[in-house]
């Protein structure tokens, strides 16, 4: 099994739904990334999205646009995207790591070159926003052939006789946007989500997390109690931006929250399934 297969298989033996934490490669620059990924672990995090900069990420509200331009103002491109992921697999060779992000920036580095080289550095999967199922030849079936993961994402207007293409060659587990509109937005309405968790689950045995509009331990714990897990994004690129003006290690403010995140998600007990 892949290590995102075992840490969800993990957490249902366990009984409690994961978090998964997003920060952005690079941000605020190379080396204190490094250190807030190497920390999210032990903090609490239980899969880490990796966002890959680019300079116009349309589902992305101003945070993590803000964080984007820091990182790219500071020299990150993928290729160092990769060696962040490369060094944190020195030290921690079983949590899943997802990368988050378009494809401009994988088409320009090469689609086969990419896949060979993430696959070497430890990534487990992608989530790339701006390739629908129809466009699966371009990088997903590519992906899946080079053992990696593609994670699609499911929104509240994915109807059920949509929902079956999205599935189609969905791997990993689905990400679920818990509202409609961009990263950031207001917070989800946790009926709703969970209404809609269990409408996906009748169509597939996959893990189904949520994510957009959770930015405090209350929320994620909502949200822990209807789905497989929780991710946390644009709370924690804003500690980035908060530290730099408090003039505060952003490393450190980050993993502070991600604590207290963990410690909300991880008291959630879940019915075994």
């Amino acid at each position: 099994m892949s290590r995102i297969d075992t840490r969800f298989a993990d957490l249902k033996k366990a009984g409690r739904a994961g978090l998964i934490t997003f920060i952005t490669a690079g941000d605020p620059d190379h080396e204190t990334c490094a250190r807030l990924l190497a920390g999210l672990p032990e903090a609490g995090a239980d899969l880490i999205e990796l966002g890959v900069p680019f300079t116009d990420p349309m589902a992305d509200g101003p945070s993590i646009e803000a964080a984007n331009l820091r990182a790219l103002a500071n020299g990150s491109t993928l290729r160092r995207t990769l060696d962040l992921v490369r060094g944190f697999r020195k030290a921690d060779d079983a949590t899943p790591i997802v990368l988050m992000g378009y494809f401009n920036p994988i088409s320009a580095y090469g689609v086969d070159a990419f896949l060979a080289d993430a696959k070497a550095a430890g990534v487990d999967g992608l989530i790339v926003v701006d390739l629908p199922p129809e466009e699966d030849d371009e990088l997903c079936i590519p992906a899946m052939q080079a053992g990696i993961h593609f994670v699609r994402l499911a929104t509240p207007t994915t109807d059920d006789k949509r929902l079956p293409k999205v599935l189609q060659n969905t791997s990993g587990f689905l990400y679920y946007v818990s509202i409609a509109g961009i990263t950031g937005a207001t917070a989800p309405d946790t009926h709703a989500v969970g209404n809609a968790v269990a409408r996906i689950k009748r169509h597939t045995k996959l893990p189904v997390a949520v994510g957009f509009g959770i930015r405090d331990g209350a929320r994620a714990a909502e949200i822990a109690g209807v789905a497989d897990a929780a991710v946390v994004g644009s709370a924690l690129v804003e500690r980035v931006a908060e530290a730099q003006a408090k003039g505060i290690d952003p490393a450190g403010h980050v993993l502070a929250l991600v604590r207290e995140l963990a410690d909300a998600v991880h008291g959630v007990a879940k019915a075994a399934a």
